[in-house]
């Protein structure tokens, strides 16, 4: 039996998502940057953890460690730091820089998994992932036009629809997995 923990880092990426979401529509700019710290520090956490565990074991099969432990690693540290900038009052553009390059590699990882048909809802997700890989693309821009709330009206919506892809993944994840690990015992309780 392999260790299958795919569900929270959909439910994770899924939160994470709407949060910079509402970060990007109402929160950029905003005087009290603040406020914002602990939800970007909590997704950033599980993600750096899930992500580096993924993608140092290889716990489950084929390439999804590469799909989803890396790209996770990328969000994660994108989390972890946003959230140290806004704690210390930093300018986010270079973390906007690292998320066009994590953003590519969700837009490709995205296009890859539609060619493949892997997972078991292919589109879906490779749609999921485009859309997270269109958010980090256009990050830079979103940041240097902040004052433009057309700009960032678009990017909230693209992202809100990311999570919702992965929301409703995740949510379906969760209920096939308690029913396939419903008898599961670990190899001690076996013996």
């Amino acid at each position: 039996m392999f260790i299958d923990y795919l569900t929270l880092m959909l439910i994770n990426l899924a939160a994470g998502l709407a949060l910079l979401a509402a970060y990007v529509y109402f929160g950029l700019g905003e005087p009290n940057q603040r406020r914002w710290i602990p939800g970007f520090g909590v997704v950033g956490g599980i993600a750096l953890a899930t992500g580096l565990h993924m993608t140092f074991t290889w716990p489950i099969i084929g390439s999804f460690n590469i799909a989803f432990g890396e790209t996770t690693v990328l969000f994660g540290i994108l989390f972890v730091g946003t959230s140290l900038a806004l704690a210390m009052g930093w300018d986010l553009l270079t973390l906007a820089a690292y998320g066009f390059f994590a953003g590519l590699v969700s837009l490709l990882i995205g296009l890859r998994i539609i060619n493949l048909g892997i997972t078991q809802l292919p589109l879906l997700t490779g749609i999921g992932f485009i859309l997270v890989g269109l958010g980090g693309i256009f990050s830079a821009p979103t940041l240097y036009f902040k004052e433009n709330r057309f700009l960032r009206t678009i990017g909230a919506i693209v992202l809100i629809v990311a999570a919702l892809i992965f929301a409703f993944i995740g949510l379906s994840a969760y209920w096939g997995h308690l029913a396939n690990f419903s008898t599961w015992q670990p190899q001690t309780l076996t013996k």
